[in-house]
């Protein structure tokens, strides 16, 4: 009986139902493809920041202060202290090994290299464009620049990952960046000669790189040829990591010294850019790991904005289905004033009252919803193209907090209405007055 008595006061009056319907398809279409995007378009931030390149660096605890000119460590390599190549596999180790998506080790050599004009001063910066990491009970991790500085660009080909596999003589391969090139006058395919203390080196010239930072005034090589030229075999100076972090909040910018044992382990267990670093830092004897604040806030500042901005459309849709269903539903219950008084002259209680009205309601709610998630999903691919050139993908668990979005606005647009009914008093309107 309940539900045919719903049933038939969805048929006697449509028009008021196909009103209400449409509003919360429109709201519901709304949230569901803002809300989409938010969460498509986020993880695709999050990726794209990665290409920002490195946001964790790891230097020697016991270094010395840096001298950099121009953005190059000019230190003689006698000075300062080094890390040991050989315990890079640890970190695909650490609790975030997943988030770990690259890492590149970086040696920096004061070298001369001997032009038509004379000797010209100026730094080789070995490191790896392609190397295989070797980890203990894993499949070795392939890493390098490729994967820390995808914006770097090359004209030519990028170094060999060796010494001696350049040619059939053997030479050893770089490549000369951008500024140096142009000032020296070198070309890709040439060879080059350079010195590093006591020691003569020949290169070929692979390739002419762009990097917009301090590489464009150095030789770019491998980091064997860099720990050859400074006599370090299998250390490096310095070390960056490109980390899929999550954006710091207040809670992950706590000094972590300061934290319960609860707090600890809940600020360890998440993909924070600082956790991740203590992580690192933890597994690389003699190491000091910091947090590149310029790409890490950056990311935690954008990602955020853009959900803020999508939670408000959200809510001002459902602001405005709510402010529309409450004018429906009032006018509905001054139309049906007649048969409310009948059905509490025979008996039935608020109670009752309320649960017919509201049963109507919620079936609209669920039609509503479920419609407007469909139009919602096929919105956000388009939104998703036009805003960030990539179509949004349908995300199915939505679908639940969609209903329950169109749920809360017939719910609270009923809620005065729905008194108003409950306090009609039966005698007078039975009588016609």
């Amino acid at each position: 009986m309940f539900f045919r008595i719903i049933l038939e006061s969805v048929v006697r009056n449509p028009r008021r139902k196909i009103l209400a319907s449409a509003v919360l398809i429109l709201a519901s279409a709304v949230a569901a493809a803002a809300l989409t995007v938010a969460l498509d378009e986020g993880t695709r931030l999050a990726q794209q920041f990665e290409s920002f390149g490195a946001n964790i660096e790891v230097t020697p605890q016991a270094d010395t202060v840096p001298l950099e000119i121009g953005g190059l460590d000019t230190r003689p390599v006698t000075q300062g202290a080094y890390l040991k190549q050989a315990n890079l596999g640890r970190l695909k180790r650490i609790f975030w090994r997943n988030n770990i998506k690259g890492f590149a080790p970086y040696l920096e050599v004061p070298v001369t290299i001997e032009g038509s004009s004379g000797p010209v001063a100026t730094t080789l910066v070995g490191s790896w464009y392609k190397h295989a990491v070797p980890v203990a009970g894993q499949p070795a991790f392939v890493t390098g620049l490729e994967a820390t500085s995808p914006w770097w660009r090359v004209k030519g080909n990028w170094f060999a990952g060796g010494a001696g596999r350049g040619t059939e003589r053997g030479t050893e391969q770089c490549m000369v960046g951008r500024d140096l090139a142009h000032r020296l006058g070198i070309r890709p395919g040439q060879e080059i000669t350079i010195k590093a203390g006591g020691e003569t080196k020949s290169l070929l010239v692979t390739g002419v790189v762009t990097t917009g930072g301090s590489e464009d005034r150095a030789l770019v090589g491998p980091l064997s040829l860099a720990q050859q030229l400074a006599n370090r075999p299998g250390e490096y100076r310095r070390l960056e990591v490109t980390a899929v972090t999550k954006p710091e909040d207040a809670f992950g910018r706590q000094d972590p010294h300061t934290m319960t044992h609860a707090e600890y382990d809940r600020w360890y267990c998440s993909a924070y850019p600082s956790s991740i670093a203590t992580q690192i830092q933890q597994v690389l004897p003699g190491s000091s790991a910091r947090v590149v604040q310029r790409v890490a806030a950056s990311e935690g500042q954008i990602l955020g904005r853009v959900s803020a901005l999508f939670w408000l459309i959200t809510l001002g849709a459902m602001a405005a289905a709510t402010l529309a269903i409450a004018a429906m539903a009032a006018a509905s219950v001054i139309e049906r004033r007649g048969e409310v008084a009948l059905m509490k002259a025979l008996g039935a209680t608020s109670g009752l009252l309320a649960s017919f009205f509201l049963a109507e309601q919620m079936a609209v709610a669920v039609l509503g919803g479920a419609v407007g998630f469909g139009l919602g999903t096929l919105l956000a691919r388009g939104l998703g193209r036009l805003v960030f050139g990539v179509a949004s993908s349908p995300q199915p668990l939505l679908l639940p907090i969609v209903l329950a979005i169109a749920a809360v606005v017939v719910a609270a647009g009923s809620l005065v209405p729905l008194r108003r009914m409950m306090r009609l008093d039966p005698a007078p309107i039975l009588r016609g007055e």
